[in-house]
């Protein structure tokens, strides 16, 4: 059985006749924070040994390079961030307290550092019988670590391309209205100095997938390339 699930809010406006194209290499190959916000609508997509697993991004987070305190890229080129050296489109996955995957993906002119990470996806297509009640929130893919369970994606896939291969994201013909996203600080970034007030966090307003409620300074985004 498949889960498949319209959008919740009235944000989302699916043409009938739109054929999911996967994104180019281009679409990342820009500001990061305009990639962050681009990617709100967009599917991504894992095709399994299994079956495929898709669900639709609501919420990001933008990291924009080694002068951005919270950005792994800031501490200097590691082994563990070689691959945000790279070129645009590729996965940066990593893991966090020994347990949770999160999944990121480059932007920018290769050898810019930079990346956006996906907070939440709303359930698109997932084989098997699934309860995404509120009763059964653990399954929900309303988080870093969350979604990759959801997608069945770890550290195996860092560095892959989605440009080509069996996980990308693809536009399905959903259309987010500028004033239905909301931009906030980051989460969990108490550590980056002015960086944590910097509003790099992109999400729906009113989706019930997304990780967290809306902050307190949250606000309409204005035009921006997610560098101030």
């Amino acid at each position: 059985m498949v889960f498949r699930m319209r959008p919740a809010t009235a944000y989302a406006q699916v043409s009938a006749t739109a054929k999911p194209l996967r994104l180019p290499r281009d679409f990342y190959d820009r500001p990061t924070g305009m990639v962050a916000r681009a990617l709100l609508g967009k599917c991504l997509v894992h095709e399994t040994a299994g079956g495929r697993v898709a669900g639709m991004v609501v919420e990001t987070e933008a990291y924009v390079g080694p002068h951005d305190l919270a950005c792994h890229a800031s501490k200097g080129r590691t082994r563990r961030t070689e691959v945000m050296f790279g070129r645009p489109g590729h996965l940066y996955v990593y893991l966090i307290y020994g347990m949770y995957h999160c999944l990121n993906i480059v932007t920018e002119r290769e050898g810019h550092p930079s990346a956006v990470l996906i907070r939440a996806l709303q359930p698109v297509e997932r084989r098997g019988q699934h309860d995404f009640t509120a009763d059964a929130r653990q399954l929900w893919p309303n988080g870093p670590g969350k979604l990759c369970r959801f997608l069945e994606i770890d550290r195996t896939h860092n560095g892959f391309d989605l440009t080509s291969g069996r996980i990308w994201l693809e536009d399905r013909g959903v259309k987010v209205a500028a004033r239905q996203v909301v931009r906030t600080p980051r989460i969990g970034i108490e550590y980056a100095g002015e960086w944590k007030r910097k509003l790099l966090r992109y999400y729906v307003k009113e989706n019930q997938w997304i990780s967290k409620p809306r902050l307190s300074s949250a606000r309409a985004p204005k035009p921006s390339d997610g560098r101030s």
